[in-house]
């Protein structure tokens, strides 16, 4: 028999968004990790807001609304705000009911600066690494390091010299995307910066690359599971990526006697070698033969069968920048800032260790 449309639909429907989430759902052990995180957090939260004045928006649902953002690539706070008005698994995530209210996408936006000046972001992604530790799932002895380039939320067409102090007011039939003639023009960062984000730095990935306004990524990751064990956004230079990485290394764990990292030929520096020695970290760094004065690594190191398992594990790094750059979205950063842009992507790092960490935590069927 033919079913047929019923006319009126039902005023009053009594169902829960936790009831219309499947039981294997791989967000419920992700939320689970979250707000054991949260409530380690709580007094934290408590210092960031008055005892007086009109409720806030609850920070636990600004930092699960940001992660969501990462785990289902959703562009802007915008475009999360119009879906969360229908999506019931982020009304479940956020633990709001069917009746409440979409929390307006400027709350973002008035709230971060809150966020930022406590560091809630690092605080976060400290308590998702020491949950993964408590598990057994992170190595304490082995670890590898890179680097990357997030493209800034500017236009080279804002890079302009530091002295000058009027600008040159483009034609009237193009004075929203002016035509400039770069050519012959010699810029670099130590005369030039970005009217529209002066904490970028040009930079490119490589000879023959074209150059970008860029901010730098460095991840120091554990070589047992590939998870994230610190990262850090710096400005972007020549030296940024030994700079950050011995940076890494020095806060995590310095008085072990035994670790390893590794790391590509971009590493193999005297300094970063020497350095890593000098704080009981062996260098696994990958032999670059082709520098000048060779290579800072030698048989005493390379000789080891560790050695070889280091650099074999060390590609799994680039798993994580490219889940960040083409899920989390942050291939391009949509903040302007070293310290927006640092906050945000702690909050994707600990997105990628906890999808991880779900994983690796399913019991076995």
């Amino acid at each position: 028999m033919r079913g047929t449309k019923a006319p009126q639909s039902s005023m009053i429907c009594l169902v829960s968004p936790e009831s219309r989430i499947p039981e294997r759902h791989p967000l419920r052990a992700v939320k689970k990790l979250v707000d054991a995180a949260l409530k380690d957090l709580a007094p934290v939260f408590e210092g960031m807001y008055s005892n007086i004045g009109r409720p806030s928006i609850p920070p636990e649902s600004l930092l699960k609304a940001t992660l969501l953002m990462a785990l289902f690539s959703v562009r802007s706070d915008r475009m999360f705000w119009d879906q969360l008005g229908y999506n019931l698994l982020f009304r479940w995530f956020l633990d709001m009911d069917m009746t409440e209210d979409a929390f307006h996408p400027t709350t973002f936006t008035k709230n971060r600066e809150r966020l930022m000046d406590h560091d809630v972001a690092r605080e976060f992604f400290a308590l998702v690494v020491g949950q993964a530790k408590a598990a057994g799932l992170m190595s304490n002895e082995h670890f590898s390091v890179d680097g990357t380039l997030i493209e800034a939320w500017a236009s080279l067409k804002s890079f302009k010299r530091k002295e000058e102090a009027i600008e040159e007011k483009p034609p009237v039939d193009e004075t929203k995307n002016p035509t400039v003639d770069f050519h012959g023009e010699k810029r670099g960062n130590d005369t030039h910066e970005s009217t529209t984000d002066p904490e970028a730095r040009l930079a490119r990935k490589g000879n023959g690359k074209e150059a970008k306004l860029s901010y730098a990524q460095h991840v120091l990751m554990e070589n047992r599971n590939g998870l994230i064990v610190d990262m850090c956004i710096t400005h972007a230079h020549g030296r940024a990526e030994v700079e950050a990485a011995y940076m890494m290394l020095e806060r995590n764990d310095p008085t072990r006697s035994r670790r390893t990292v590794a790391a590509d030929k971009g590493y193999d520096t005297r300094d970063f070698v020497e350095g890593c020695r000098k704080i009981g970290v062996t260098p696994h760094v990958a032999m670059n033969t082709g520098r000048s004065g060779g290579s800072a690594i030698d048989g005493r190191t390379s000789r080891h069968e560790g050695y070889l398992t280091s650099q074999r594990f060390r590609k799994r790094i680039e798993e994580i920048f490219g889940w960040e750059k083409t899920v989390a979205n942050f291939r391009k950063t949509r903040f302007r800032g070293k310290q927006r842009n640092e906050m945000a992507s702690l909050l994707i790092g600990a997105a990628y260790n906890l999808v991880r960490m779900a994983k690796l935590m399913l019991p076995i069927a």
